[in-house]
């Protein structure tokens, strides 16, 4: 035991004092913090942009259809020819022109509109004027019947059902996603720092394998003491790495926010929203403000304690799984530049943990495929993260899936310890030889 701790305070103590790992650890911060700034700066600026729109409307149909918002505005031309007006709306440098012309009915006059411009429109422009259309030609339609324009207003807007658990609590749509999203991002840190840090135990490895000094060393401790106490030692210097990544950006983001006056929201704002508004909801506002507070009270409800703790488990749990495959590779290869037909292998799971993840607990959290793979070991440490936002029991995870993945968890890391110990036991003292797969297989018998 006490060489076990004399190599990982040696690996701890090697990479903290690391030129380049001092340097990472405070510039990394920086330069996060730099471009989620950059980032919430040109989106309020492309946002900021407002887009003018030239309307030549021959017909009366659409006569009192088009008015601005804060993204797009509309000038209306009257008494000219196509040519003409599109001669203006060039020298004008307007963003298009909307020509639509006289027909003898609202479904031929719509069906004729045409909207050009220099380049290729953004979509938002585009759907934003065809739901003009769409709304007009449903109100012709309607009054067809004998709708009238009131009655059509009435019709027009929109029912959102409200919903509520059984013990009379408010939900509001899309909080799945959002809870899914806040363990998405636990999740994906655990990836990163799987990759990252993972590499790290593999390429020490093959440094001391490739300069002999693992033959010294292993002549006074045991292959499987060495081989976890690089996986313990570099863990401690990553957590350390991290703790200060965390602490640091979190003040410099606060800092930015307050010096340059960055709206981070402006990230998660979506132009589509104004599309679909109706003009008839005066309630809007207050609907808005009302659901603001119930999202702000989910997010409270969150159990954060429970999801940091868990982070800490599945993060641990899963480091250690996959950092013992890494150091089994790098014994079992000379250089990094052979480590590569067996390093996607290993990254698979953890991709596939992403995206399927994220798939699946978007749709349903509780489905077979989230539930699946929350608790299969290679992938759980990612998915079960992006379940338990809801967290435990009735409405959650249920308890017995969240304690039989971390029992599998363990169960698969000291299988995987043993078995990678087996072959950084051989792989360690083997040169000058590029292993294939049967090989490593028949490491494991020996």
């Amino acid at each position: 035991m006490s060489k076990l701790k004399l190599i990982i305070k040696r690996e701890y103590l090697a990479k903290v004092r690391n030129k380049s790992f001092i340097i990472m650890t405070f510039l990394s911060p920086i330069l996060m913090v730099g471009m989620i700034v950059l980032i919430a700066f040109l989106t309020k600026v492309n946002d900021s942009e407002k887009r003018i729109i030239t309307v030549l409307n021959e017909s009366d149909f659409f006569s009192n259809s088009f008015n601005p918002n804060e993204s797009i505005s509309y000038i209306k031309l009257r008494n000219l020819s196509f040519e003409e007006a599109k001669d203006s709306t060039i020298s004008m440098g307007n963003y298009g022109l909307l020509h639509i012309s006289k027909q003898e009915n609202l479904e031929a006059t719509a069906s004729q509109a045409f909207f050009y411009t220099k380049e290729s429109p953004v979509s938002n422009v585009v759907e934003r004027l065809e739901t003009i259309f769409q709304n007009r030609l449903r109100q012709g339609r309607l009054q067809q019947l004998g709708v009238s324009a009131k009655d059509f207003a009435d019709i027009d807007e929109n029912f959102e059902i409200r919903t509520s658990t059984f013990e009379g609590e408010q939900n509001v749509k899309g909080i799945n996603e959002i809870k899914a999203v806040i363990g998405g991002g636990f999740g994906y840190l655990i990836m990163m720092f799987i990759i990252i840090y993972g590499g790290f135990v593999m390429r020490s490895v093959i440094e001391e394998k490739t300069s002999r000094i693992i033959e010294v060393i292993i002549s006074s401790v045991k292959p499987f003491q060495l081989m976890l106490g690089k996986i313990i030692g570099t863990s401690l210097a990553g957590i350390t790495q991290f703790a200060i990544w965390i602490f640091s950006a979190s003040i410099l983001l606060f800092v930015a926010m307050l010096l340059l006056d960055i709206d981070l929201n402006a990230l998660s704002a979506n132009p589509m929203m104004e599309q679909n508004a109706m003009v008839n909801m005066a309630t809007l506002p207050e609907a808005s403000s009302n659901d603001m507070q119930v999202y702000a009270e989910e997010f409270f409800k969150i159990p954060w304690v429970l999801l940091l703790s868990s982070f800490i488990i599945y993060f641990v749990l899963g480091y250690l799984i996959y950092s013992s495959i890494y150091a089994a590779i790098g014994a079992a290869v000379d250089n990094e530049t052979d480590t590569q037909q067996f390093i996607f292998p290993i990254i698979l799971p953890l991709m596939l943990a992403i995206y399927v993840g994220f798939f699946s607990v978007f749709s349903n959290p509780h489905g077979p495929i989230a539930v699946g793979f929350s608790l299969f070991p290679l992938t759980s440490p990612i998915v079960m993260l992006m379940r338990l936002p809801g967290g435990l029991g009735e409405g959650g995870v249920p308890l017995w899936q969240f304690l039989t993945s971390i029992i599998f968890l363990i169960i698969t890391f000291l299988g995987i310890v043993w078995l990678a110990a087996k072959i950084y036991r051989v792989g360690i003292l083997m040169y000058g030889k590029k292993p294939t797969y049967r090989e490593l297989f028949k490491w494991l018998k020996y």
